[in-house]
């Protein structure tokens, strides 16, 4: 059994992360700690996606440079298996982009409700709108 929780460490990191940022999100009050943990929670899955797409013995990146008959390895087979699968971090360097896009809006926003009611914390924002 320990072996099997030391074997898949990295699941357990995403999990604490995942779980801190989701905590952060409901838990707290305060609108810019709600934003960070929003941060924690994309930064997870993130990584989590970026690890499971790496291959042990993997060789590299799918390129193949001397294709079409020309150069070393005509009549060969090319082995899949043996490449890492670069659609999940391309994927991620997408999802990279929406998270720093979706920070720039949240804290713009956090931005016009600080100058509209000079307060971060959540319910002192219900009072006021009430």
């Amino acid at each position: 059994m320990l072996d099997f929780i030391i074997g898949k460490y990295n699941y357990w990191i995403y999990i604490v992360l995942m779980m801190i940022g989701f905590y952060a999100m409901i838990g707290k009050k305060n609108l810019v700690k709600k934003i960070i943990g929003m941060n924690i929670f994309q930064t997870s899955i993130i990584l989590f996606y970026v690890s499971t797409a790496y291959k042990k013995g993997g060789a590299t990146l799918p390129i193949i440079e001397h294709a079409h008959g020309h150069g070393e390895h005509v009549g060969q087979a090319i082995q899949a298996s043996s490449y890492i699968n670069p659609l999940p971090h391309v994927l991620m360097l997408t999802a990279i982009v929406v998270m720093v896009a979706t920070l720039g809006v949240a804290l713009a926003i956090v931005i016009k409700i600080y100058k509209r009611y000079n307060t971060l914390e959540e319910d002192e924002i219900l009072k006021a709108i009430k």
